[in-house]
């Protein structure tokens, strides 16, 4: 007994879900206001004309035209001239001609059509809604305004009841400070928000930004790029993964395979995380952190750092770079190694701190500072300074020492030249056979100050100026 009442019970409402399902299905198009109807075999079997201030209504959307056929029996209709579709108190749908269709709720604009939508208009030729699920789109070009945002592409699609519009083939957007060319991108007309979904490439007076995958905030002026991101101005090319920019506040932020490139200064940064701000510029790159300073005229030097920063000096003309801790230097003509290092490019001058040691032809070279000068990408010469140390291989077991408060080291034709000892000088040098080429002899020697003059590297003849011993 209960079996049985379950089942009636059950078979009753699934009928009465399918009748009400389909009367919602077949909710039929409603007159509402028409100056002419006309019934006549000539128009069509079942067609009414109306004709004059034509309204009508289907879905809570009201219909206005001025002149209309209604095919009752297939709840459709065609709608002539200044067309006008409202649903709601922001959405209006404009054009010359409509067919609209009861029952799959779905409408056909054609011709000098217009979508409005509180602060954003939509234009197009040929545009399709559905009143049942507020989704328009068109299909061969359309023009979408939202204040001072212009849009073009192929293919649009907007979803009233998100505020969003999609965008597929050829769109362009022309803002007041940029263009954007993309492929395909999502546009919420509320928060103002652009996103990129495929290759996009944004310019603007002086900058080219290259992404694919993003999104551009366009009242806030801030952008977020996504794979193969590339910013490029005319001094300067950034690479990363990912890419923040604040074009408001200008500050950047870069993260993962960042690349920057500075064409003035000849100049190649490369790291995991990057830091930048515009107002004064500046920039802080950190996690596996390479400098590549390109050379014009031999190799290039490269620099290790567990972080680098650049900025400008006071003037605002001269770049400073800085590097921090585990620092390492190659380049051709010598090596160095040190925890902090400063570069001004002012007068060419890297400035070594916290045990600095460099290498260069077969000597080895230590202080508490280290300042080398650079003169067309070579070493001019060095200054070491406080606990200044000389060391050179002479064979594998007898090395040349020179030792003092202070030095200044010469370079002529990538070697050292001369040496110039200021303070507690002292020298250890060994001499050798010119015939045999054997060591014959070692000379040790003290004085306030020395002068070494070097041939091939190696100790040639040395002036003791003050207190020789």
């Amino acid at each position: 007994m209960n079996k049985a009442f379950f089942l009636t019970t059950l078979i009753i409402f699934l009928v009465f879900s399918v009748v009400k399902t389909n009367a919602q299905q077949k909710e039929k198009i409603n007159i509402k206001n028409s100056d002419v109807l006309i019934s006549s075999k000539n128009i069509g079997k079942g067609v009414r004309r109306l004709i004059g201030n034509v309204v009508l209504e289907h879905n809570n959307a009201t219909m206005y035209c001025d002149s209309a056929h209604l095919f009752s029996a297939q709840n459709i209709f065609h709608a002539y001239s200044n067309v006008h579709v409202n649903r709601g108190d922001s959405l209006h749908l404009y054009g010359d001609f409509m067919l609209y269709n009861g029952n799959t709720k779905i409408g056909k604009f054609r011709k000098n059509v217009r979508l409005e939508n509180d602060s954003t208009t939509l234009y197009t030729d040929s545009l399709d809604f559905n009143s049942g699920s507020n989704i328009a789109y068109y299909f061969e070009g359309g023009k979408i305004i939202n204040g001072d945002n212009v849009l073009t592409s192929v293919i649009g699609y907007f979803y009233a009841n998100d505020d969003m519009f999609f965008f597929n083939d050829s769109v362009v957007a022309l803002t007041p400070d940029y263009t954007v060319y993309t492929d395909t991108m999502k546009y919420y007309t509320e928060e103002k928000i652009a996103y990129f979904l495929g290759p996009t490439n944004i310019y603007s007076e002086e900058n080219h930004l290259y992404a694919e995958d993003g999104w551009y905030r366009t009242e806030e002026k801030k952008f977020q790029f996504n794979k193969n991101a590339r910013y490029q101005n005319k001094e300067k090319i950034l690479k990363g993964d990912s890419l923040f920019y604040d074009d408001l506040d200008g500050i950047g932020i870069a993260i993962n395979n960042i690349e920057m490139i500075d064409t003035t200064e000849n100049m190649i940064l490369k790291g995991n995380y990057a830091y930048y701000t515009r107002e004064p510029e500046s920039f802080l790159i950190t996690d596996s952190t390479l400098l590549i300073q390109v050379s014009n005229f031999t190799d290039s030097l490269f620099m290790h750092a567990d972080s680098i920063t650049s900025n400008y000096d006071t003037s605002g003309n001269y770049r400073i770079i800085k590097a921090y801790h585990k620092v390492q230097i190659f380049k051709d003509d010598f090596q160095a190694r040190c925890d902090s290092m400063v570069y001004n490019f002012q007068d060419s001058v890297m400035t070594m701190y916290t045990e600095p040691i460099i290498w260069s032809q077969g000597s080895q070279m230590t202080s508490k500072i280290v300042e080398i000068h650079m003169k067309d990408d070579k070493i001019d010469f060095f200054k070491l300074i406080n606990t200044a140390f000389i060391v050179s291989e002479k064979d594998t077991s007898k090395y040349d020492q020179i030792r003092g408060k202070e030095m200044f080291g010469y370079i002529k034709n990538n070697k050292l030249s001369r040496v110039d000892v200021f303070g507690n000088g002292q020298t250890i040098y060994f001499t050798v056979d010119e015939k045999t080429n054997e060591i014959v002899g070692v000379n040790f020697a003290e004085s306030s100050d020395i002068i070494i003059h070097m041939n091939n590297g190696q100790v040639n003849r040395i002036n003791m100026i003050k207190q020789p011993t």
